[in-house]
């Protein structure tokens, strides 16, 4: 495994982290997410399959895990692997987002799968939830999917509130979504209490489709904010699972390059995202042993320029990705 540091005097992290996004619910929008949890869907058999995740990622050097209180009992899976995890040489790095609660009842279909509320009396709320089911403050407590539209960045009674928590310790991030990512994290950059910059960290959507965010990550990186990086994989998109890769001339550049450098389509993906400079952290969402292996070989692959020059070609506008990523269904 590599490592690197979260930020300008931030904490030794991983340089792959594991997302439970897909972990802690039976139902998500990932392609072919049914198949990975085998449609057994027990809270006691997810709890397994999230620890024996958890184990896989920890002996092969994970110590980045993100959680959030809206991933169904996501939390609650990676408190109890922490409480019950044994000889912890090292410390994980445990990040959780609030901002979304969770509605969907356990349920793969749902009317409402989450429901999205920035105002402070729910951060009050969940900051309680979820050290009650980590077991333990997080390391990093961050905006869910901050926007422009939910005015959150200009919300002082939060912004406060997020201060109070950072001056205890506890590092604050936001995370993005949608076309305006860019400029979302630009008003974040500005965002000040008392003299003091809020935001240590920013987590945004960043893969070979989606690259608007790259010259306003640049910046966050160069001021000294850790870089996470979300949905490398475009919600499975970026994998064998997408029909377009088999069936679709450009989508087949993929596997051409894949094949070229011994790897997996998704090994390369990843390591488009790994190779950028602004990249401190990158998340796997991998729901199955075999797709976690599969990812670490990202670690390995030596990016060329002829990938870089081929694949180009993949880039889809901001407003495009996001329709795109709005059809996937919740399976």
């Amino acid at each position: 495994m590599k490592y690197t540091t979260l930020g300008k005097i931030g904490p030794r992290v991983s340089r792959l982290g594991l997302g439970l996004a897909a972990l802690g619910r039976p139902g998500y929008i990932n392609l072919g997410h049914a198949e990975d949890l085998q449609q057994n869907y027990s809270t006691q058999a997810m709890q397994w399959h999230t620890c024996k995740m958890l184990d896989l990622a920890w002996d092969a050097g994970i110590r980045y895990f993100d959680v959030a209180r809206s991933y169904g009992k996501g939390e609650a899976f990676l408190g109890f692997w922490l409480k019950n995890k044994s000889q912890k040489v090292e410390e994980p790095f445990v990040a959780s987002k609030w901002g979304y609660t969770y509605t969907a009842d356990w349920k793969v279909k749902a009317q409402v799968h989450e429901i999205k509320d920035h105002s402070v009396t729910v951060l009050q709320k969940q900051i309680l939830e979820t050290r009650q089911q980590l077991g333990v403050n997080p390391d990093l407590y961050q905006i869910h999917s901050a926007t422009l539209e939910s005015k959150v960045l200009e919300n002082t009674q939060v912004l406060r509130r997020l201060a109070q928590l950072k001056a205890r310790g506890m590092r604050v991030g936001l995370t993005l979504s949608g076309a305006q990512q860019a400029v979302t994290l630009e008003k974040a950059l500005g965002v000040n209490v008392e003299g003091v910059r809020l935001f240590d960290t920013v987590q945004a959507t960043f893969n070979l489709l989606e690259r608007s965010t790259a010259d306003m990550l640049t910046t966050a990186r160069q001021e000294g904010l850790g870089v996470v990086i979300k949905e490398a994989l475009a919600n499975g998109r970026l994998t064998f699972r997408n029909p377009d890769v088999h069936l679709n001339p450009k989508w087949q550049l993929l596997k051409t390059q894949a094949d070229r450098l011994n790897t997996t389509i998704d090994a390369l993906a990843l390591a488009y995202v790994l190779k950028q400079p602004f990249v401190n952290v990158v998340l796997s969402g991998a729901a199955n042993p075999e797709h976690l292996k599969s990812n670490l070989k990202a670690l390995d692959i030596q990016w060329d320029q002829e990938a870089e020059e081929v694949l180009q070609e993949l880039e889809e506008t901001s407003e495009t990705y996001w329709q795109n990523r709005k059809k996937l269904d919740w399976n």
